[in-house]
């Protein structure tokens, strides 16, 4: 995506996650012949490149990229496990080379392997070995046990065995686990991959609500999941072979990148006119087929828009005033592979953007 597609941030208030010129590489590891080719030879990968961001307090930041884009590698800076080669970063106004002791206090990695709980001891047990590991004793800790179960909704089931948890259960305890040091900031890395669809949904509900909004952490967010990104993130960013090159607001990133598609249900799918009033709207018939078996006699057509809401309602208006009955006039969302298909290709095809590649907050609003 050009890099006028990206605007500045807000003034009004201090980020939390600050990163500037960001690099980071690492030595590739060698076969024999080559060692022997080139004794002193030496080379080096790009895991990340000039990266900057700004991250600001509240808010769900959520990071994309293909495997291999430098996701685990920005996360692994911010949570002080390997050091930058070059740039600066900051949370809460804390360098993470001058004081990674601060940092860890502030910002917790969410691992999301259930295997790192103890599964023949309760939840409420699990969590007080970590809340001693966090130096915490006697009433506090008990205190922080209690509160943590409270906000992962686990109270009631502490008593319980891990091993008897479900997977979501699980993912609810590890979050819990993280909370223990009330942490500023929360590192999430595919959070919901191993949970089934009813269970990613009630979970990204808790993440939402009960550690967005109820406790106020920011949250950075490494994704493929398609609903994580639209349900959760205020703001995403593109990474791609260790660039960053879009962030912005999670639906204007969407709607950008994107043709915008659509698709409606109607009777009279080989109506004479339909094709030409699609034409008159500025769009183009892409899809016409029959819907399933239990709607008989109707067919799902799908149409590209440029124009947008626009030209979405100027077409409506056109089949309804032609005598085509239309039902289910829905946009399609941007499939997160194309997404980073496309921003991708553009930003290979772009100059290196200079300064600082950010957007404002835009906190959506709670429905």
């Amino acid at each position: 995506m050009p890099a006028s597609h990206i605007a500045e941030p807000s003034a009004s208030s201090e980020p939390v996650v600050r990163i500037r010129s960001l690099t980071k590489r690492f030595r590739v590891q060698r076969g024999w012949k080559d060692m022997v080719l080139r004794p002193g030879g030496r080379d080096l990968r790009t895991a990340l490149e000039g990266v900057n961001l700004d991250v600001q307090p509240g808010e769900f930041f959520g990071l994309l990229g293909q495997n291999g884009a430098g996701k685990s590698t920005l996360f692994k800076v911010l949570a002080t496990l390997i050091l930058p080669d070059e740039g600066q970063v900051q949370v809460g106004g804390i360098d993470v080379t001058r004081d990674p002791a601060a940092i860890r206090r502030m910002l917790v990695p969410v691992i999301p392997s259930e295997r790192s709980l103890y599964w023949r001891v309760s939840a409420r047990e699990n969590l007080r070995l970590y809340a001693a590991l966090h130096g915490l004793k006697g009433s506090e800790a008990a205190k922080r046990v209690d509160e943590a179960l409270q906000v992962v909704g686990l109270h009631d089931t502490g008593g319980k065995q891990v091993g008897l948890f479900s997977s979501g259960m699980k993912q609810r305890l590890l979050i819990g686990r993280a909370l223990l040091g009330r942490p500023r900031v929360l590192l999430l890395d595919e959070p919901t991959r191993s949970l089934d669809p009813v269970s990613a949904r009630e979970f990204r509900r808790f993440l939402r609500d009960r550690v967005g909004r109820d406790r106020g952490a920011t949250v950075l967010l490494a994704t493929h999941d398609h609903e994580e990104v639209t349900e959760l993130c205020d703001r995403v960013g593109v990474l791609d072979q260790g660039r960053l090159l879009a962030v912005g607001p999670t639906e204007v990133l969407l709607a950008e990148s994107a043709e915008r598609s659509y698709e409606f249900w109607t009777p009279a799918g080989d109506h004479p006119r339909l094709e030409p009033l699609v034409a008159e709207a500025g769009g183009v018939v892409i899809a016409r087929r029959e819907a399933p078996a239990e709607t008989e006699g109707w067919h799902r057509v799908r149409i590209r828009l440029p124009l947008g809401e626009e030209g979405a309602a100027r077409l409506l208006t056109s089949l309804v005033v032609a005598g085509i009955p239309v039902s289910r006039f829905t946009r399609d969302d941007l499939a997160l592979a194309d997404l980073l298909q496309r921003v991708s290709a553009n930003g290979r095809e772009d100059v290196e953007p200079t300064g600082p590649v950010l957007a404002g907050p835009g906190r959506r609003n709670e429905t």
